[in-house]
């Protein structure tokens, strides 16, 4: 599993079957510093995530593995959120919607 922060939405009107009612969001990949390390990307949506949330990601075949329909054509999930990034000399914690 991999760090990101989520910077937007993709909507599309035609999916390739399985993928119907399952959330795109544009994610930036982050290294160990919470700094990007590549370029954006965009991922399907497992844990109802929303912009500027700091999350989980899984890539490759295990990333289709997190959806209701198993083995649909993804590359990149978002599995989780993440509640708190403690290391030195960084700290985060999630912020709390209501």
């Amino acid at each position: 599993m991999h760090l990101a922060r989520v910077i937007g939405t993709v909507v599309a009107t035609r999916k390739v079957e399985g993928l119907e009612g399952i959330r795109f969001l544009v994610v930036q990949p982050l290294d160990h510093n919470l700094k990007p390390k590549s370029e954006p990307v965009v991922a399907t949506d497992a844990v109802q995530a929303g912009e500027g949330d700091l999350v989980h990601v899984c890539t490759g075949r295990e990333a289709s593995m997190a959806l209701p329909e198993m083995f649909v054509p993804v590359d990149i999930t978002v599995v989780g959120h993440v509640d708190e990034v403690d290391c030195p000399g960084h700290r985060e914690g999630r912020k709390r919607r209501s």
